[in-house]
């Protein structure tokens, strides 16, 4: 693998990347825009080991596309239950356009998909959090149930963007792993291209921080929204860069 992959996979090989084939066993629809897969490893959690909000890169093969446009496409996923004993995973798919929501409502037991792992990492936060601010959306929600599951005890702020009606549980029936008796919902409907989200996390923020000796923020939304919130943190709240974990999902 990697010689098919382009440029991209041409880079990752050179940075030591390590491949592997992941096989379906099954999948089911969590909502009408949420799919989960499951899957084996190929060998994989052997070799890597598991940490928080551990994530791969998927290469989707091209449908249709002819030329420069015909070649695989690489999109990361965070595992979800990953087992290394048993060699499995799952990965969960917030669907839209595109060849990954494509792959993910077709993906029946015994199709393969290729897989890179190389960049993904987890760091404690020391000292240990205090109070953390997790920012994040549909596309996230396997990191941040990650991040729950790894500090599972630390006060936690989640404001969760999501396009459609939040529903009673305030995600709209998405599989959200909190404790409510440590953890605090704050759904917020997906507006003005996440400029509402913006808006009220800059709103809530200051008095979630006051009294909070040691904070640690964890953003994951689009690109945009995500670039918004960490300058904010860093420039306006002057919070040291190492307190703050942030990563650009999407694009819009």
């Amino acid at each position: 693998m990697g010689q098919g992959h382009g440029w991209e996979g041409a880079v990752l090989k050179l940075l030591r990347a390590k491949d592997f084939v992941f096989t379906v066993t099954g999948a089911e629809q969590v909502t009408d825009g949420y799919r989960r897969v499951h899957l084996t490893d190929g060998g994989m959690l052997a070799t890597t080991g598991v940490h928080p909000t551990m994530w791969v890169r998927l290469w989707f093969a091209p449908t249709g596309e002819t030329g420069a446009a015909a070649r695989p496409h690489q999109r990361a996923y965070t595992l979800v239950d990953p087992d290394p004993a048993a060699g499995t995973f799952s990965l969960e798919f917030a669907l839209h356009e595109g060849r990954a929501s494509d792959w993910a409502r077709s993906a029946k037991p015994g199709d393969t998909i290729e897989a890179t792992v190389h960049g993904t990492g987890f760091t404690d936060p020391d000292p240990a959090p205090s109070h953390i601010l997790a920012i994040g959306d549909p596309a996230s929600l396997p990191a941040i149930n990650s991040l729950l599951g790894a500090l599972p005890s630390i006060p936690t702020t989640i404001w969760f963007e999501t396009p459609a009606e939040n529903g009673s549980d305030g995600v709209g029936g998405l599989p959200l792993r909190r404790d409510p008796d440590h953890h605090e919902l704050r759904p917020v409907p997906r507006r003005d291209s996440g400029a509402h989200l913006v808006t009220r996390v800059r709103s809530d923020a200051p008095a979630l921080l006051e009294g909070t000796p040691d904070p640690y923020v964890w953003i994951a939304c689009d690109t945009a929204t995500t670039r918004s919130l960490t300058t904010y943190f860093r420039k306006e709240l002057g919070l040291p860069k190492q307190r703050i974990q942030a990563l650009g999902y999407w694009r819009p």
